[in-house]
């Protein structure tokens, strides 16, 4: 297992290829040199001081450098196998170490959960034990909006599912762990729904994590077992989107992203529609259905990339091949690649075997503008390269969260940052602190809207890569119970972009916003006693119950004997539970929200006729007469 390394997949469907532009330009900023340091793997972040940090292999570190390529070593030791860091909003990092740990998994060991603050002091979280807490963590946590960590095992689990290997089997897990270290398995893995995950989770737009698995992934009309994407609630509800089968790819592998679109997109490291069989990209709708954006073959496009694909500000994607592309070593030296928004590839730079070959990290977006990864041989020492590639794109600020409601403080990253005199969360103005030129705070205000975050320094104007979703919050409404037709003044935040309201799930066809902290709505006909919901690009703020009080406006006939029926009409009669005649408890029949048959039960007497419902009881304005 101390051989076993990740190679992630990605891959691209070539509509077009292009040269690389006159207007950017790749560079070597640092040769890695395995008498120092071994070279950086897996995924790369950046921290609040604007350097980059990530993990090595060989020796086993954790290392940072600056824009412009100088080294750091914050730490060495027992990170045996790890791939990249997380930055929480803690401002620790937080990553796995696939083969460690203090329990073995036969002649290996089972990996462990890390944090490591900024200067260098790392605190194991959680020793994995091989059992249904999982073992052999390929990639690093993500931050959930709760605050907790997100991440997956590429074994252990169910014992009696698909295995990686003799010493832990198991499918892997989905777990949750605290930043303290308590740690939760929310699924383990079958052959059905998955084998052996090694891609980080992506938070979607919705709150739930988007993942996919090497292999696995079987069904009715599915039985490549070739992998599949899924989605997971923070509770642990996995739900299969899309199962790969060859031609649309096989053994997904690295980050996916959720584009700016909506759609989510990765990489396969091998399938595709052509015989080459060197793997794809894909592109998959929230709702799962999954296409082929580029099919790689190998020369010129490059092949089997293993670092996944990000969204960068211009809207287009970005990647690396592991292999392929025009340089003539062996199965070739990889590429840095482009997909464009229409789904145009070209290739930006061919790795060349002398200033990088089999590049070895995501590429990343730092908040300048370019792009920066590393490779893992070629280089001065032949150990690898820290690289960076210009796009000549514009300075842009990084919100650590994508969410949030109106009073939470927000972390920002960018630079150029002394001297903010202005932060806006679309249409609010936020308070906020500059705590050094590469990081800042600030409030998301009352009134603030989803949209770009916007940061005013002394010589530009910063954007966010990505729209912040100001999550509305109903906090009182009032009145707290009401017929149909109730106008109701719902109090809260972020409510500014409403465009729904519903009662009990029933849409309000008549509703006002007022401003960005209240919204008055109307209870419609068919409304149900439950909670209200306000829906805004955001998302969906929901109140505790309000209650939907029935309302009898009349019944025929007037009279009758034990055993007539009697056809009462109103409103909010669905959910009713109880019907007297002056309090004797009567057999009926709920027609429909305004409409209920009841039968004069024996023993009743002249008197009100009444409707119990959950919203309340209902009595009717005049006697119902009992004839003899």
């Amino acid at each position: 297992m101390r051989g076993l390394r990740l190679l992630l997949a990605t891959a691209f469907a070539i509509f077009a290829i292009t040269l690389p532009s006159a207007n950017a330009q790749y560079s070597v900023l640092y040769n890695f040199d395995p008498s120092s340091a071994g070279n950086f793997v897996g995924v790369l972040a950046q921290g609040v001081d604007g350097d980059l940090y990530g993990t090595t292999n060989s020796p086993y570190s954790v290392l940072k450098f600056t824009p412009t390529g100088t080294p750091a070593n914050l730490y060495t030791g027992t990170l045996y196998l790890p791939y990249g860091l997380t930055l929480g909003t803690d401002g620790n990092f937080y990553g796995t170490a696939l083969d460690a740990g203090s329990v073995s998994c036969g002649t290996v060991q089972c990996g462990y959960v890390f944090k490591i603050t900024p200067t260098g002091t790392l605190t194991v979280l959680h020793n994995f034990t091989g059992g249904t807490d999982g073992a052999w963590p390929y990639s690093p946590p993500v931050e959930g909006s709760d605050g907790n960590f997100y991440g997956t095992t590429s074994a252990g689990g169910d014992a009696n599912a698909c295995s990686v290997g003799p010493f832990a089997p198991g499918a892997g897990t989905v777990y949750k762990i605290t930043p303290s270290g308590t740690l939760t398995t929310i699924h383990q893995f079958t052959s059905f729904d998955g084998c052996s995950p090694r891609s980080p989770l992506t938070l979607g737009t919705d709150g739930n994590f988007y993942g996919n698995t090497y292999s696995g992934g079987i069904s009715a009309g599915h039985s490549c077992a070739c992998g599949e994407v899924f989605r997971v609630t923070t509770a642990g509800k996995v739900t299969v989107l899309a199962y790969f089968d060859g031609t649309h790819g096989q053994n997904p592998i690295g980050p996916m992203v959720q584009a700016s679109n909506g759609s989510f997109y990765g990489t396969t490291f091998s399938g595709g529609p052509s015989l080459s069989g060197n793997g794809v990209v894909f592109k998959m709708t929230p709702g799962g259905a999954l296409t082929v954006v580029h099919d790689f073959t190998g020369a010129p496009d490059g092949s089997n990339p293993s670092n996944g694909v990000m969204q960068a500000t211009d809207g287009d994607l970005y990647g690396t091949t592991m292999s392929g592309g025009t340089c003539s070593s062996g199965i070739g030296c990889g590429t840095i690649f482009r997909v464009t928004a229409a789904g145009v590839y070209s290739i930006l730079y061919n790795f060349d075997g002398t200033t990088g070959l089999n590049p070895a990290t995501a590429v990343f977006q730092h908040t300048n503008g370019d792009l920066y990864g590393a490779t893992s041989l070629a280089g001065t020492h032949n150990f690898g390269v820290f690289y960076s590639y210009g796009l000549k794109l514009t300075p842009f600020i990084s919100t650590l969260t994508n969410s949030g409601k109106a009073g939470q403080t927000i972390q920002i990253l960018g630079e150029g940052l002394n001297g903010t005199t202005k932060v806006d969360f679309g249409t609010g103005s936020a308070t906020f602190n500059v705590v050094s030129d590469t990081y800042m705070t600030a409030v998301v205000p009352l009134n603030g809207t989803t949209a770009n975050v916007t940061v005013v320094t002394p010589t530009r104007t910063l954007v966010s890569s990505r729209v912040f979703r100001v999550i509305p919050a109903i906090t009182s409404f009032a009145p707290p119970s009401g017929p149909v037709g109730t106008p109701v003044i719902i109090t809260g935040t972020g409510l500014t972009q409403a465009s729904r309201v519903t009662f009990g799930g029933i849409k309000a066809t008549t509703f006002t916003v007022n401003s960005a902290t209240q919204v008055t709505a109307t209870v419609p006909s068919g409304a149900r006693t439950g909670g209200i919901g306000i829906l805004t690009p955001g998302g969906l703020g929901s109140s505790k119950k309000f209650s939907v009080t029935p309302v009898i406006a009349s019944f025929s006939p007037p009279s009758g004997k034990v055993g007539t029926s009697v056809t009462i009409n109103g409103t909010s009669f669905t959910s009713a539970t109880k019907v007297t005649f002056d309090g004797v408890v009567s057999a009926f029949t709920v027609v429909s929200d305004i409409e209920l048959t009841a039968t004069v039960p024996t023993g009743a007497v002249t008197g009100k006729i009444a409707i119990t419902t959950p919203g309340g009881t209902a009595t009717s304005a005049t006697n119902f007469t009992v004839t003899p």
